[in-house]
């Protein structure tokens, strides 16, 4: 995909769903949320571990199939080989963009999902590439 169509799908998003989303500050699966919270995205978390608890301003979801509402990104924090287990609930949550992070990679998932007409990101990080996209750089 290039700069440009990633950029417009930026642009038009409000809606992040974050599959992994953490609490620990420390982790990606936190920090790369809440910096797209603090970008003006509305932040979606699943994660069954944090279900029903805050986070980023929004009850922590078990899963995708809780999710209400259009999802515009799927930002996914799930080791590669754990994908093919959540194909079923992405593809029912039908988002316009599913974005894996950096260093996951499934061939296979990626195959089904863009067969299924989703566009998507892999092994890149959404923050980083905002940063990039919008700023220039990459400040802190």
């Amino acid at each position: 995909m290039s700069d440009q169509e990633l950029k417009t799908y930026l642009s038009r998003a409000k809606t992040i769903a974050v599959l992994g989303a953490h609490k620990d500050p420390s982790r990606p699966a936190h920090y790369v949320p809440r910096y797209l919270l603090k970008k003006g995205y509305r932040i979606l978390p699943v994660n069954p571990r944090f279900a029903g608890e805050e986070l980023f301003g929004a009850k922590v979801a078990a899963s995708l199939l809780e999710l209400r509402g259009p999802v515009d990104i799927l930002d996914v924090f799930r080791p590669g080989e754990a994908l093919m287990a959540h194909l079923q609930e992405i593809l029912a949550l039908r988002p316009g963009l599913v974005w894996l992070q950096s260093g996951i990679r499934n061939p296979a998932f990626e195959e089904r999902v863009r067969e299924a007409g989703i566009p998507l990101v892999a092994d890149r990080c959404l923050m980083v590439e905002h940063r990039r996209l919008f700023f220039g750089s990459i400040p802190l």
